[in-house]
């Protein structure tokens, strides 16, 4: 993990911390009081991006009020600090207030219905990823969190929580080749489908 030392270096950090940054916190998260730096790639993009549509064609078909975003350019708050999910999905009130409001703050995690991150192998992120996003966003209850794998072969595992333990669990997993299909419960449930494979595929 790389930790992005700014203000002289002195820490811990707030949220005010890093919206004070020239780069208003661009590519950054705060963990635990300290700024990390997120570690994109041009095929981590291009598979979040590819995701990030289908929720929406998704969405759109159901006619859900859900409103799903990409990228990291909305904060969400977590025990930790401010992740920067690479997809997220929250109901569209939730995103309307987030939008009338005055200042920066992050959308609440616990406001979430599913959250996804693409992990890839040897990055400084991955730990974080497979690790400690997990847990922390198992304890704001978000019900299902999807861990992306683009080497060696495309992968998605959707792990859903358990009311009973507040943990996350298998719920489903399909790599390339295979036909993933993910139902996510909001005001119009709506069913997410896809072969692994096209995550990869230019």
């Amino acid at each position: 993990m790389s930790f992005a030392h700014d203000l002289g270096g002195l820490g811990p950090y707030e949220a005010k911390d890093l919206h004070a940054r020239e780069d208003e916190g661009r590519g950054l998260e705060l963990e635990d009081g300290w700024l990390t730096e997120l570690s994109p790639s041009t095929a981590h993009n291009f598979a979040y991006r590819r995701i990030h549509e289908f929720l929406e064609a998704a969405i759109e078909n159901a006619g859900a009020s859900v409103y799903t975003d990409r990228g990291g350019d909305w904060e969400i708050s977590t025990p930790a600090g401010i992740r920067k999910p690479d997809v997220f999905a929250v109901p569209t009130k939730v995103m309307r207030t987030a939008l009338e409001a005055r200042d920066a703050a992050p959308i609440p995690g616990h406001e979430l219905l599913l959250v996804v991150e693409v992990v890839t192998p040897g990055r400084r992120s991955e730990r974080t990823d497979r690790v400690r996003k997990p847990k922390e966003y198992a304890a704001l209850g978000i019900p299902q969190f999807w861990i992306v794998e683009i080497v060696p072969v495309p992968r998605v595992q959707v792990l859903v929580i358990n009311d009973e333990t507040g943990a996350y669990r298998l719920g489903r997993r399909a790599m390339a080749g295979e036909m993933l299909e993910v139902d996510v419960q909001a005001d119009r449930p709506f069913r997410v489908r896809f072969d692994p494979g096209v995550l990869t595929e230019f």
